[in-house]
């Protein structure tokens, strides 16, 4: 087969178009985890979703408000920030997989690493958020894990693919093992242990 020049040429580029894109990997966390390495936690109500340019104009980040009703790790103060990568601005969009989402009115347990003064990121990336869903009446709130979408999770130790151990509790059971989590002597892994 006799190919033209052009075409000869645009072949590599449609065949890595072809090719399905690799998902985000990232170490799994348990609770526990996220909990004694978070510098804060906070339970709260997202104000603001926002996305923008970053300062150098390259890509796009997203701006999360978050309304602070407790505090359960570190100093938050009455509203915190959220920057993550990622978002749309105006027709262009860029998706980060692995990321959690957020939409305004939405009530959050978020596990939080501090990237400035004033400025968090989610830990754990998605594993870091718990959506918060009430019964009609209210009189009871389920603490459901984010889903971390078509993300890899690998074992921390055997670097193997493995499923989430976070699971849905109530509001309760999720601040109460919060609590009970920040009383123990972190753990040690495999890779900080010395031979």
């Amino acid at each position: 087969m006799n190919l033209p020049n052009a075409l000869r040429a645009l072949l590599p580029a449609v065949l890595l178009l072809c090719l399905p894109a690799s998902a985000t990997s990232m170490l799994r966390a348990d609770l526990p985890e996220l909990a004694q390495t978070a510098d804060s936690i906070i339970h709260g109500t997202v104000r603001r979703v926002e996305s923008r340019w970053s300062g150098d104009g390259r890509r796009i980040v997203t701006d999360v408000e978050i309304q602070v009703t407790e505090a359960l790790k570190g100093q938050a103060g009455s509203t915190v920030l959220v920057t993550q990568p990622g978002g749309r601005v105006g027709d262009i969009g860029q998706r980060v997989s692995g990321l959690a989402s957020f939409s305004p009115g939405e009530e959050v347990v978020l596990f939080l690493e501090r990237r400035g003064p004033q400025a968090f990121r989610v830990s754990g990336m998605a594993q870091g958020k718990y959506k918060v869903q009430r019964t009609e009446g209210g009189t009871s709130a389920m603490a459901v894990p984010e889903p971390t979408g078509d993300s890899l999770l690998l074992d921390p130790e055997t670097r193997q693919p493995t499923r989430s151990s976070l699971r849905a509790m109530t509001l309760p059971e999720l601040k109460a093992s919060i609590r009970t989590a920040l009383q123990q002597q972190p753990p040690v892994r495999a890779q900080e242990k010395r031979p």
